[in-house]
């Protein structure tokens, strides 16, 4: 299997999600619960449930997903699901709380990428890494299965990045960048925040250092790497942040949708689930789509992940039964200003869409838009609702408040 090729089970499709849905919600309970650690290998993922990439994009919802595990096995034995589930929403109510993060990690990144093309040896070493060349046996696995499938257990994706940024000694955003631009599940928020809490950057003085027993344990004795090859680790990077975190700002508020406006839709891959809003105010006039995926990262990102994204996007449009969609890319911003004025619209409408690349577009097409007297609006999901305004600190404080989230959310 090439990196062209990713595995036949994650069809781009909400039908392909919810069939995945459906399949592991018998596990979803102590099974998950049990099992969820250990990381069997490329193809035998069988304890987790593998619907990141449709979370992603909203292919599936978060809460369709807690809901089937509450129904199925009581929240006790769902806890463990449903927390793992929170993550996400939580990574990303934190980004939206502190914007600066993203930046700093998007400058940072061309950063590190300049000092590469200034140091031929740390480039050498860096795509030794990537290329699964590094010569400790399990991290070389990892990073050819996440080339080739799109794909790593969670346990793996923290694993590797201790190893890359603490034994490798690479520049973690270099590392984050090739998570992301290998990722079907790349989430601009949980893949930096993600990577930061291994590096000891979000939880001031907790970092994630990799161990050679718990590997040879949760992959099953697949690995028994030699501790020697490990760095010992008494301490983060925080030394590289002596600012520290930027303070809590409030959530950004979208523009709503005026009723009646001559309207356009636009689908991002943030939320191919277009048909779950309440659009019958509006004078929809036509829809298009957004295919967004290579501003992930300055290089080449993943073809997988391309296709992924297209794919999903076409199965949006077909759903959203309003019309043949009109693809374009982010690029050129001239188009969807062009497509917005043939259609007579005065408003686009478009699901939120967060920090990160796409986010950093929003942006430059609100204010395109904006000199012909379009609107960019945009309509938010109850979950974020619920979860993003508790999102302001550690995982723990907003655990502790997830009966309310549930109830909030009419989940209980």
């Amino acid at each position: 299997m090439t990196a062209a090729e990713p595995l036949p089970c994650f069809a781009a499709t909400r039908a392909a999600g919810e069939e995945r849905l459906a399949r592991f919600t018998p596990r979803m309970g102590a099974a998950y619960a049990q099992g969820r650690n250990f990381d069997h290998g490329a193809g035998r993922h069988r304890d987790v449930s593998q619907l990141s990439p449709y979370l992603r994009r909203r292919l599936v919802l978060e809460r369709d997903a807690v809901a089937r595990a509450l129904d199925a096995h009581g929240a006790k034995a769902a806890e463990k699901f449903v927390q793992e589930v929170l993550w996400r929403g939580y990574f990303k109510g934190w980004m939206e709380h502190r914007p600066a993060i993203w930046m700093r990690y998007r400058d940072g990144l061309a950063h590190d990428l300049a000092t590469l093309e200034e140091s031929p040896q740390l480039a050498a070493r860096v795509n030794d890494a990537e290329a699964g060349r590094s010569g400790i046996a399990c991290f070389d696995a990892w990073a050819t299965e996440l080339r080739e499938t799109g794909y790593l257990h969670n346990h793996a994706r923290m694993w590797f990045a201790s190893i890359w940024i603490f034994t490798l000694r690479l520049p973690w955003r270099i590392g984050a960048d090739f998570f992301y631009r290998n990722l079907l599940d790349g989430d601009p928020a949980s893949n930096t925040l993600s990577w930061r809490w291994v590096a000891g950057l979000h939880t001031r003085g907790k970092f994630y250092a990799a161990e050679a027993a718990n590997i040879a344990r949760y992959t099953g004795g697949r690995f028994a790497p030699d501790p020697a090859q490990f760095a010992a680790v008494s301490a983060g990077l925080e030394v590289q942040e002596p600012e520290g975190l930027p303070p809590v700002a409030p959530l950004r508020a979208p523009r709503a949708p005026q009723p009646g406006l001559p309207t356009a839709l636009l689908i991002t891959e943030e939320d191919c689930r277009v048909e779950d809003f309440d659009l019958g105010a509006l004078d929809l006039r036509g829809v298009a789509t957004v295919s967004a995926s290579h501003l992930r990262s300055p290089r080449a990102v993943a073809e997988h992940v391309a296709r992924f994204e297209r794919d999903a996007l076409a199965d949006a449009t077909v759903r959203s039964g309003i019309s043949e969609g009109r693809p374009m890319g982010a690029d050129d911003l001239a188009v969807l200003v062009e497509w917005a004025l043939s259609l007579g619209a005065k408003q686009i409408v478009t699901p939120f869409i967060p920090v990160g690349p796409l986010g950093d577009w929003r942006e430059r097409a609100d204010a395109a838009l904006g000199q012909h007297g379009i609107a960019l609006c945009e309509v938010n999901r109850d979950w974020d609702r619920a979860i993003w305004p508790h999102a302001t600190a550690g995982f723990f404080k907003i655990k502790k408040k997830l009966p309310r989230i549930l109830e909030e959310l009419d989940l209980t």
